[in-house]
């Protein structure tokens, strides 16, 4: 074998294979092409175009040949595959003939096509059909192997191509095949079209294809020596497609083409008198195929008077409702426009914008134009003020994301956002922005050499606003950034993170976060880049929390590597940020349940990660922060979904800092973040409950101030301004964000309260007293999705996916007052007038959807088009009158005519062919016809059973359609013919006279293959009507509800005690006779109607005696409720028996009272006669009685629902729902009562019953399983126990302020849970005693149990604190020096409390500063004394309350408590032993002290003044003690704060060293000596044991030195001082 290549490789090498075509001669071809689209399938309907035609080329210079045309023909194919034949598109053929028989010039040299020239006349479309035939004769030959591959141009590109060479010695014939492999190559011709917010995910392709395609050449030669001659040459291209995985069934295109040799003519090709251009070369060019939408082929004549033509249709016929072919006329109005001129489109706008209804068609039409030509449409319209604010914004919303990004886009843009009229408008000037950095990433998407000049004007407003000092500025710029996402932006956003550049440190924190987001575009295209710097972030300890969550949140999304991942999890086994920690850990363990492909790395390195944790991180509380995955992907049908949410916090609130979530969806081997919203709630929480205005007095603040300088470099934390903003991103592009601070609300309130809120509402009640009528169209072009691709053949192929939709809206309102309305009237007397009302009301939407895949040309189109049509009307006619002085309202709805057919859907799919010049031929096949699936599913059904049943029937033939009677049942069952699935469904209410309808009709290829793709194709439909019942005509349905003393006159059918008698005496005469006439139905006789009354009465009787001092028990508890009603002498069963009695006596109110309400909802009917139903609702104040029945109209209709409730007493009430017939059929028993569990409120509800329907029956049934299961997954505790029968019962018990214990029994089971948390603290108790001082401001009582509820609570019992975050610690407090307990530590300074410990008698006292007030609690003769500014208040006097500021105190118990919560200060309480201070949830982070900074941070709880964290709970507790400054100071305080020298030698780091503490020590002051000490361990800073370090100048900085060891130092806590101390 090797001898045979050898020697035929050698023979090869001895001449030339490249095609030849000598000079002098004319090679005559017959060549025949065609593209046909279908599924694989024969016997479907297909869509194709050929042609054919001679071909000749002869040589006209070396290297340079001429090619013609002679004859060409081009066919059109739609039909049923291979059954029907092409149809010659005659005019077609004839309107290019000109351009078909212009022969074209190449190049061509060793089987390589060179340039190819072509006359201007010859337009790119059949251009490309001649680089069709010219890709044959494309061949790189090598003269020295026979099998090789190589990357070779062509006409789809440069792609992967192999070659095999064979000879045929026998017949002197060289056979060569060419293959090439089109998902793989160097350079692919491809032009997408509306994807570039997609990205692509090449781990989704990696496990399945949506798009595949290879072609095949074979040639035929005759060697020479100088060269081959072609003798045949024949190409099958196939591509494959599905938006699912192709291996489950997929759409194809079909490439053949056949060139075969003929003659040697001695005429030369001559060419045209005409300039010869070079147009390119062999590679596809693009032409009119882009402006030409692939699911209308337009004749396009005079532009502008179809644009008009299309636009008058629009506007006449979209007025009361849309119609059902608006979609496509907005789509073909959008064809037109981008075909037009710009000088065309401004002429249309010069006439129509003084038209509304037309110049809204335009407005909308213009952004999906697509071009630069939108932008600048819109921008010389606005500068020209012919747009108004509103109509500006939404044209450029929606151009910016419409228009294809080139660089004139782009450099309109900037203008648009450099022009004074744009800035000069917030909402203008941030759409302009943000769309400009989208036009940057959608042009960087198309150019992958994308220029940083585009982002450097966006560098340089970032870089002023630097210089400025104005943060909402950069804010925007950063946002630009993000958008764009541009590498080249990497750095300068790298400047405003802190760690990166020196500008940083002095930025909001609000900065930082929106910087570090920025990055998440730029992140898609240099991941590894991003990485680096969002690992720095997250790593620096010493950052704000939130930035760090955020730069975890980049991290993640760059799918970090399994050693980065392992590196964070090892970070966070040390880390001392909770909420760091929570989010960080929440997200890896979210990520381990990943099913998406790109970040299945990622979540197996999570996997692991999550392992080496702690799972104690899980069981922080929802105040801390967490991160939330959710997702769900299909591998077969390559689609999927996920969803992601980000809960940021940073001091453990109740409402969260940010919040983030953002949907993605995956979808034929892409992805995109279809929305994603966030929001920051920082400071609206403290904007709604703080007081309004603090008291800014000097003398306040001076105080606070002058206490704060006492202690060692105490800081302020930052304020927080209340600020709210949001942000909203579309495909990972923001499209609108907006702040919210004090200035906004302040505006919105004055808008709300102010004038113009009376002026508007005047002109809109004018309005409707005159009559308003309004029509509303809105179109939109939801969807244009492209890809274009050519073919062997030189056509291109397209798949497309457009949606368009149109909704409108008709409204008449017309209103009537009586009596008329003075000019300034009050709002008020809206109360004391009869109002008329009608109203017309037509909303309706028709939407399309195609989705297209074949040859879409500005010639000829076919292709397989499906196409989803929904239309819906839901049109109201309607009146209302609105009586308010006779409590008379009413509410008509008459019938609408002429509207049926209230909702449609249609899904069809067609093999589409049609030419421009032969529109009215154009010919549509259905992919399925009926008759084509019949005999397709009878050979598939044979097939089916031959291959099912070939092991266990023998010798089945395939082709036999006879079903053999041994074959097993489920293979039968399981291989019946397939039918079209057609269902009607009818529904009638009578009562109303409507019918309802929906007809379903499907018939679809699954039948040929098991797949999602073939389920689509066929045809779909939907039908919803709405039509007349048969029978009375119905004129209007009537509500109408009359309430007060005329609601008696209203009733039409009165139902009391001798109907009811009448009703059942009847009903037993009946039912005698029926057990006489017919003794067989004696046995399933239902029992008489009072029989089972008084069973049932019997049974309810003995029920309702048994006592109400039940038991609820657990397995680990026992409680027992005691009624209230048992202390005033009522017990349950008086309870239950008065409740019998009093039904008894009268068991229809009717007898006895008026109807307080009246009900009617009834139908009018042509004959006057009653139907509906009607609603009497009676209330009997003797006996606390309210019994509501609801019963139809029709006179022998005795099925009603009869509702009874009494108050038996202030602690019980009792009902009964009795329903059926009369009443009699079933019913229930529900009792609700308060009382006592031990020694803590509770109330239960008892529901019990005697019969219930079966319906119900299964739905409880599925309830209580539901119940079961909720309990199981959520930790509530449930025991199986067999209760009462046919009674449930709710127990609900105080367990503390704000918790419960509930206890849920069932007849089968009984379901508990102790300490249910509730988010309010209940008004009971200390609470209630509270609540007093708000009297009827609910508002206030509101807020105040809200803020009690999620107070931060430390407290101090003798000499143990307590922190916020629940940290305990023993104060060894110093003797009269203040310590501060607790305090804002924002500037605003809105409290201070301070704790002293008296010398002699060792007791706390506090001093609380609040408001513009000091006040001083203290013990004294074994009770606590109180002083306000210095002034003692007597414990009778209170509860006080302050003048001005929202302050209370008041006593409680044993001690005093001081409740400021609009301060931030929920509670300061002192008694004898115990000490409370308690800190609004909105304070949390913002306090410091002893109590801490309430953030849930126990980790980093012990923080100094300064903010350094210490190790040490005496160093700590020290640190916030006030000094005093002399030992002659009155407050008896002779101690100070001071670094101190270590006595001992250090050797550190081998060199003796001097060290000093860098934590302050208690210390006496000079002239005074200790009488009391303790040690405390601090950290030291070390010098060289030689260095010259004076104690002035080296101390003073010593509190910002590193610690370098840790040891211990005395420090004083009690001193006694000389008489002569200074």
């Amino acid at each position: 074998m090797r001898v045979f290549l050898l020697a035929l490789t050698v023979a090869l090498a001895g001449m030339s294979l490249s095609p030849e075509f000598a000079t002098g001669k004319t090679y005559v071809y017959r060549y025949e092409a065609f593209l046909m689209g279908g599924l694989p399938e024969e016997g479907l309907a297909r869509a194709g175009v050929k042609i054919r035609s001679k071909v000749m080329i002869s040589a006209v210079a070396a290297d340079t040949f001429m090619l013609k045309l002679v004859d060409p023909e081009i066919f059109e194919y739609s039909g049923i595959w291979p059954k029907d034949a092409f149809i010659p598109a005659t005019k077609l053929t004839s309107v290019l003939a000109a351009q078909l028989l212009t022969p074209v010039k190449f190049e061509y040299a060793n089987g390589v096509v060179g340039k190819v020239f072509a006359p201007a006349g010859v337009s790119a479309t059949v251009l490309n059909i001649y680089r069709g035939i010219l890709n044959i004769l494309q061949l790189n030959i090598k003269k020295t192997q026979n099998v090789y591959e190589l990357q070779e141009p062509g006409a789809q590109g440069v792609c992967k191509t192999h070659y095999v060479i064979s000879e045929d010695a026998k017949a002197d014939r060289i056979l060569l095949t060419k293959t090439k492999d089109l998902n793989h190559c160097q350079e692919r011709i491809i032009k997408d079209i509306g994807l570039a917010y997609t990205e692509r995910c090449v781990e989704c392709e990696a496990r399945g294809k949506t798009l595949k395609g290879a072609a095949a050449f074979n040639y035929v030669m005759k060697p020479a020596s100088t060269g081959a001659l072609i003798l045949e040459a024949t190409a099958t291209e196939l591509i494959q497609f599905s938006p699912f995985n192709i291996l489950n069934g997929a759409a194809q295109m079909e490439a053949k083409q056949i060139l075969k040799f003929l003659e040697i003519e001695r005429i030369p090709v001559v060419p045209i008198r005409a300039e010869y251009l070079h147009r390119g070369s062999l590679q596809y060019e693009f032409g009119t195929e882009l402006l030409q939408t692939p699911i209308q082929l337009l004749r396009i004549s005079n532009a502008k008077a179809q644009i008009v033509e299309i636009l008058n249709h629009l506007v006449t016929f979209n007025v009361a409702k849309v119609h059902e072919e608006a979609p496509l006329k907005f789509i073909e109005l959008i064809q037109l426009l981008r075909v037009a001129r710009f000088e065309s489109i401004e002429a249309l706008w010069a006439q129509f914008k003084v038209r509304p209804d037309h110049r809204h068609w335009i407005l909308n039409a213009v952004p999906a134009i697509g071009t630069h030509a939108a932008l600048r449409f819109i921008k010389e319209k606005f500068l020209a003020n012919e747009l108004t604010i509103a109509e500006a914004a939404q044209a450029l919303l929606a151009s910016v994301h419409m228009v294809t990004a080139d660089l004139e886009a782009i450099k309109l843009a900037e203008g648009l956002a450099m022009n004074h009229k744009i800035q000069e408008n917030p909402v203008l000037r941030e759409i302009v922005m943000l769309g400009y950095g989208t036009l940057v990433a959608k042009y960087c998407v198309e150019n992958p050499t994308c220029p940083a000049e585009l982002v450097r004007p966006i560098h340089e407003i970032a870089i002023q606003a630097v210089a400025r000092g104005e943060s909402e500025e950069l804010i925007v710029a950063l946002k630009v950034l993000g958008n764009a996402g541009h590498p080249a932006s990497l750095k300068p956003i790298m400047k405003f993170l802190p760690g990166f550049g020196s500008a940083a440190a002095n930025l909001p924190h609000r900065v930082h976060v929106d910087a570090a987001l920025a990055l998440r575009n730029i992140a898609k295209k240099e991941p590894k880049m991003v990485q680096e710097v969002a690992v720095q972030l997250f790593m620096d300890k010493a950052l704000h929390a939130e930035l760090r969550m955020v730069a975890a949140i980049v991290m993640f999304e760059t799918k970090l590597p399994m050693g980065l991942v392992t590196t964070l999890a090892d970070a966070l086994l040390k880390e001392s940020n909770l909420q760091v920690a929570s989010f960080v850990y929440s997200y890896m363990k979210a990520m381990t349940k990943n099913t998406a492909p790109d970040f299945a790395s990622l979540a197996a390195a999570c996997n692991v990660a999550v392992k080496i944790l702690s799972p104690k991180f899980d069981r922080l509380s929802y105040r801390f922060s967490r991160a939330l995955y959710f997702d769900a992907y299909n591998n077969p049908w390559m689609m999927g979904a996920a969803a992601s949410a980000f809960y940021v916090n940073d001091a453990a609130t109740v409402l969260p800092k940010a919040i983030v979530a953002k949907a993605r969806t995956y979808l034929a081997g892409a992805y995109a973040d279809v929305l994603e919203i966030g929001v920051r709630t920082e400071g609206v929480q403290e904007a709604f409950l703080k007081i309004r205005e603090a008291p800014d007095n000097a003398d306040r603040l001076t105080k606070m101030k002058q206490v704060m300088r006492a202690l060692s470099e105490w800081r302020a934390n930052p304020s927080s301004q209340p600020l709210a903003s949001m942000y909203v991103k579309f495909f990972g592009q923001e499209i609108a964000f907006a702040n919210i601070d004090k200035a906004v609300v302040d505006q919105i309130i004055q808008l709300a309260s102010g004038h113009a809120l009376h002026t508007y509402g005047r002109r809109a009640l004018d309005a409707l007293l005159s009559g308003l009528q309004l029509h509303y169209a809105q179109p939109m072009l939801v969807a244009e999705v492209r890809r274009i691709l050519p073919t062997a053949v030189g056509l291109p192929m397209e798949l497309s996916f457009y949606t368009a939709a149109v909704a409108a809206a008709s409204v008449e309102v017309q209103a009537t007052v009586t009596p008329p309305l003075p000019e300034n009237f009050h709002a008020s007397q809206l109360l004391k007038s009869d109002i008329n009302m009608r109203a017309a009301i037509s909303p309706s939407v028709s939407m399309h959807t195609y989705a297209v895949m074949g040859v879409n040309t500005a010639f000829i189109q076919a292709a397989l088009l499906s196409r989803a049509r929904v239309h819906t009307v839901i049109p109201a006619k309607m009146e209302a009158r609105i009586d308010m002085i006779n409590g008379n309202f009413k509410l008509q709805f008459l019938p609408v005519q002429g509207i049926d057919k209230i909702a449609s859907a249609l899904v069809e799919t067609f093999a589409v062919a049609r030419n421009v010049e032969d529109l009215t031929a154009a010919k549509i096949t259905p992919m399925i016809p009926a008759e084509v699936a019949a005999q397709l599913s009878r050979e598939t059904f044979s097939s089916k059973i031959s291959r099912m049943t070939s092991s266990r029937a023998g010798g089945l033939s395939a082709s036999s359609e006879i079903i053999p009677v041994d074959l097993p049942r489920q293979i039968t069952n399981r291989l019946k013919l397939p039918k079209a699935f057609e269902k009607k469904m009818c529904a009638a209410f009578e009562t109303f006279g409507i019918k309802a309808c929906t007809e379903i009709e499907s018939r679809n290829a699954a039948f040929i293959r098991d797949s999602p793709l073939y389920a689509i194709i066929g045809k779909h439909a939907v039908l919803v009507e709405v039509a007349p019942a048969a029978g009375p005509v119905i004129e209007k349905i009537e509500i109408e509800i009359q309430v007060g003393d005329k609601a008696a006159e209203k009733i039409i059918k009165v139902i009391n005690l001798s109907e009811e008698e009448e009703i059942i005496e009847n009903r037993n005469v009946l039912q005698k006779l029926k057990n006489i006439l017919v003794p067989s139905l004696k046995n399933s006789t239902v029992v008489s109607s009072s029989s089972s009354s008084s069973r049932s009465l019997s049974s309810r009787s003995s029920s309702s005696r048994s006592s109400i001092s039940s038991s609820s028990s657990s397995s680990s508890s026992s409680h027992r409720i005691r009624s209230s009603s048992q202390s005033t002498g009522v017990n349950s069963q008086s309870s239950a028996y008065s409740f019998e009695a009093i039904y008894n006596k009268a068991k229809y109110l009717a007898n006895d009272v008026t109807p307080a309400v009246t009900v009617l909802i009834r139908a009018v009917r042509a004959d006057h006669k009653v139907q509906g139903y009607q609603i009497a609702a009676y209330f009997d104040k003797a006996t606390a009685r309210l019994q509501v029945i609801f019963a139809n109209l029709a006179e022998n209709d005795h099925w009603r629902i009869c509702a009874d409730g009494m108050m038996l007493s202030y602690h019980k009430l009792m009902a009964k729902i009795a329903w059926g017939i009369e009443c009699k059929q079933y019913e229930t028993e529900i009792t609700a009562e308060t009382g006592l569990v031990g020694q803590e409120p509770a109330v239960r509800l008892k529901l019990t019953w005697d019969k219930l329907p079966r319906g119900m029956q299964r739905y409880a049934k599925q309830l209580s399983e539901l119940i079961s299961r909720f309990a199981h997954e959520n930790g509530v505790s449930l025991a199986k126990v067999k209760n009462v029968r046919n009674q449930i019962k709710l127990t609900v018990a105080v367990a503390s302020d704000t918790s419960l214990n509930v206890v849920l029994k069932t007849p089968k089971r009984t379901i508990y849970k102790l300490g249910v948390g509730l988010p309010i603290s209940l008004p009971f108790g200390e609470t209630a005693a509270e609540l007093e001082a708000y009297q009827d401001n609910w508002a206030d009582k509101i807020s105040y149990i809200v803020t009690k509820a999620h107070a931060a609570e430390c407290t101090m019992i003798k000499d143990t604190l307590i922190t916020f975050n629940n940290r305990k610690l023993k104060n060894e407090m110093p003797h009269s020096c203040y310590q501060v307990l607790a305090q804002d530590c924002t500037p605003e300074l809105k409290f201070i409390v301070l704790l002293k410990r008296d010398q002699a008698q060792e007791q706390n006292q506090i001093n609380v500063k609040i408001a513009n007030i000091d006040v001083d609690m203290y013990p004294k003769d074994n009770a606590i004394v109180m002083r306000v500014n210095g002034v003692e208040i007597p414990i009778s006097n209170l509860p006080y309350q302050h003048p001005t500021g929202k302050i209370q105190i008041r006593q409680r118990g044993e001690g005093i408590a001081l409740h400021a919560p609009s301060h931030g200060l929920q509670e300061v309480y002192l008694d004898l032993n115990t000490l409370k201070v308690k800190v609004v949830d909105w304070m949390r982070g913002q306090t410091c002290g002893l109590c801490g900074k309430a953030d849930g941070e126990i980790r980093q709880e012990y923080r100094t003044p300064n903010e350094r964290l210490t190790k040490n709970a005496v160093s700590y507790a020290h640190s916030w003690v006030m000094p005093g400054t002399s030992c002659r100071d009155a407050s008896e305080c002779y101690m100070t704060l001071e670094s101190v020298k270590l006595e001992k030698k250090v050797m550190l780091h081998g060199q003796e060293s001097k060290c000093y503490s860098v934590e302050p020590v208690l210390r006496c002051l000079p002239g005074c000596m200790p009488v009391r000490t303790t040690t405390a361990a601090v950290g030291y800073h070390c010098l060289p044991a030689d260095s010259n370090l004076s104690r002035t100048e080296g101390l003073s900085s010593i509190y910002q030195k590193s610690a370098d060891i840790q040891e211990t130092a005395e420090a004083h806590l009690a001193c006694r001082c000389t008489a002569q101390c200074a």
